[in-house]
């Protein structure tokens, strides 16, 4: 045999044996990371939309996608704890389910993309450097909270016009509370109300709240978002009805635990929308060049069995632009 013949025969050889070597390493599969301040069992909506929204895009757990789920289950410090543990796994994304999950995860890691699955103010918060062009490893979506907290305040007056003391119940460790604060103080002013604000950063600090708001004779109550309310909303809302307060809340949850009414955007839909950002990462895209992307769909939800509580009859006009009616 030739020297050139054994060359040539050496190196289709050496091809196919390093094809087949390839071929039979096992294809690593991608790991996404969820980290979430309240029980995955309180927003199973949520999560369910997002990997349903996952599961329409291709993906199918076990085959060409792993999950590492962790919540603190209302517990906030545990939070850096389990953002270090996903950090150490090496996932490929973090998901965060809030603002106090987003702020663990920046503080963990500033290499592993973070997706927010909302946000009440994300410049604010400092998790960007704009909607437009994050900047670094966060994008997602934003909750609109500040401009939400108007809202909510607008939806109060045409309810019950003659409204003059408001208490509201936020948490300052919340991040983007001051800027959501501020929006509220502000629109409250022009709106003639009288504000008075709860920090209500532990759940322990809840009861304490609604004691002192009782005392301040409030005639109607604000909720602000946060996973310390989230997680005392029946608390929250049976006092509201005991006392004969105003509710309005910040998530559907609320009215579906026997609140008044809640205005906010449809945070399935954001969850939906999440699963997308996930894509677009795992195929390449840099988070810093991805917009963040702001709510689309909202939800008006009123309970009319509590307003038959607190003997409030509901304006039609209101009724009419409800998405979703308790009856």
């Amino acid at each position: 045999m030739s020297g050139k013949l054994f060359s040539w025969l050496l190196t289709i050889f050496l091809a196919i044996t390093i094809t087949s070597a390839s071929a039979q390493q096992p294809r690593k599969i991608p790991r996404v990371g969820f980290l979430a301040q309240v029980s995955s069992s309180a927003i199973s909506a949520r999560i369910d939309a997002f990997r349903q929204s996952l599961g329409e895009l291709g993906y199918v757990e076990g085959q060409n996608i792993n999950f590492e789920w962790r919540d603190a289950a209302g517990n906030e410090n545990r939070l850096n704890g389990l953002a270090a543990e996903l950090v150490s796994l090496n996932v490929d994304v973090i998901v965060t389910a809030g603002p106090t999950a987003t702020s663990a995860a920046k503080k963990a890691t500033s290499r592993i993309p973070i997706v927010m699955g909302f946000d009440n103010d994300p410049v604010g918060s400092g998790f960007v450097a704009s909607l437009a062009r994050p900047g670094g490893n966060i994008t997602g979506l934003s909750g609109l909270s500040p401009e939400m907290s108007g809202k909510r305040l607008e939806l109060l007056r045409e309810i019950a016009p003659k409204i003059v003391r408001v208490a509201v119940l936020g948490a300052s460790t919340e991040p983007g509370n001051d800027q959501i604060l501020k929006s509220t103080e502000q629109i409250a002013k022009a709106f003639g109300m009288q504000i008075q604000y709860f920090d209500v950063r532990q759940s322990k600090d809840v009861e304490t709240a609604l004691r002192e708001a009782n005392k301040g004779r409030a005639e109607a109550m604000v909720v602000l978002i946060s996973p310390v309310v989230n997680f005392k909303r029946v608390e929250i809302v049976e006092f509201a009805a005991k006392n004969r307060l105003l509710g309005i809340y910040p998530l559907s949850e609320f009215v579906d635990s026997g609140g008044l009414a809640s205005y906010a955007p449809r945070f399935t839909e954001l969850f939906r929308r999440a699963a997308n950002y996930v894509n677009k990462i795992l195929k390449g895209a840099n988070p810093a060049e991805l917009p963040v992307e702001q709510p689309t769909i909202f939800e008006l939800v009123i309970n009319l069995k509590a307003a038959k509580l607190i003997g409030l009859t509901i304006p039609p006009n209101v009724l009419a632009r409800a998405d979703r009616v308790i009856r």
